[in-house]
């Protein structure tokens, strides 16, 4: 079973004090970035030691890697009051990269009907990340480096610079000198970016932190489905899970996630469902080449029907307290699932379709024991 670690959303993390700096150095850097490794020790060393300042941070390493957590660190850590603004290099045209970065004047181009602030603008008092710096059109990457010497800002169509005050940290995948000496990428712009560069380990070096890692990923996708019970891996899995050599990184470890998840709700993982669902993404089946049974509708299970309550209400059934009638249902389904299951909480929720940690909470609320 893993070891949950959930870091808050990056709303949520207000500490951000020279004080918390002080008294808790790697407090909230450990929040931000799991890993314990001496890999990610590392990086969150880095992060703490640079979030104060005010130079470039250039994050690379390989595609999913995590350099975007650093990113969020380096600016929750900053103490800035503005803005994390990301923008995604490789995702937009060069022709519309540049607007999107500068932004524009009324009448600057056709359909230009109102002035628009760009990304840079939108950073103001905060951090500017700048993703796949690598796929940046060479032309583009000129004017970014005028802005990031001047500190001004010009938008299409303007006729006055703007000073802006943001702090830039840009990442890549790419090996920036090889594309210096291949001339695709300007030396000068790399010198102003990685004034302090940060190596974002893959996931391969650091496999130790993968069931902290995969907790964090659990957690979150627990948060987006409430009431849906996650998968549990055993030490089989987490040793083929740590066997694998992960060339997708951490983005390939939450797609493993999410296919548990939608295979395997409220089941244990072994080595061989990693092997031959998750991996290769295939529906499970009980063991014995037979689909996992579906949960059954409430009349195959023997209960009754939603037209039997219809029935008897048509037939005269009146002056029904349906918060009490509901409440004595749902005690029955408790204790009758919890006594199939001899008292095992784990296996009581998953046959009602519950997370554990709230059908503790009904049987708190109704007063309900695990029985004999």
């Amino acid at each position: 079973m893993t070891t949950r670690f959930a870091p808050p959303a990056l709303g949520t993390l207000q500490d951000t004090s020279a004080t918390a700096h002080q008294d808790a150095p790697f407090t909230l850097a450990d929040r931000l970035i799991p890993g314990s490794s001496a890999p990610m020790r590392q990086v969150k060393r880095l992060v703490t030691m640079l979030a104060p300042a005010d130079g470039p941070v250039l994050v690379t390493g390989q595609s999913g890697s995590g350099k975007e957590l650093v990113a969020q660190a380096l600016h929750r850590l900053s103490g800035r009051k503005g803005q994390l603004v990301a923008v995604n290099c490789a995702a937009l045209p060069a022709e519309l990269l540049e607007g999107e970065l500068f932004g524009s004047e009324r009448g600057a181009y056709t359909g230009a009907d109102r002035a628009r602030p760009g990304l840079i603008e939108q950073a103001e008092g905060g951090t500017l990340f700048l993703d796949e710096i690598g796929d940046m059109p060479l032309g583009l990457q000129a004017k970014l480096l005028r802005v990031l010497e001047t500190r001004m800002v010009r938008r299409l169509g303007g006729a006055a610079p703007v000073r802006m005050d943001f702090r830039v940290v840009a990442a890549t995948h790419r090996d920036l000198d090889q594309m210096v000496a291949e001339g695709t990428f300007r030396q000068d712009l790399l010198y102003r970016l990685s004034v302090f560069p940060v190596q974002m380990p893959a996931l391969a070096q650091h496999i130790a932190d993968l069931p902290e890692i995969l907790g964090c990923l659990l957690d979150d996708l627990a948060v987006g489905a409430p009431g849906q019970p996650m998968p549990e891996f055993d030490d089989s899995a987490m040793r083929s899970l740590m066997a694998h050599d992960w060339p997708g990184n951490v983005r390939e470890l939450r797609t493993v996630a999410q296919r548990a998840c939608l295979l395997f709700p409220g089941r244990r993982v072994t080595a061989r469902e990693v092997k031959d669902n998750l991996f290769s993404f295939a529906v499970a089946d009980d063991g014995a080449g037979r689909p996992w049974p579906q949960a059954p509708h409430p009349a195959q299970a023997g209960l009754p029907a939603a037209d039997h309550f219809r029935d008897s209400l048509a037939a005269g059934l009146s002056d029904l307290d349906l918060r009490c009638y509901l409440r004595d249902i749902e005690v029955a389904l408790i204790t009758a699932a919890l006594d199939r299951h001899d008292g095992c909480v784990s296996r009581a929720a998953h046959s009602l379709r519950l997370r554990r940690t709230t059908l503790i909470e009904k049987m708190r609320k109704y007063g309900v024991g695990r029985g004999a």
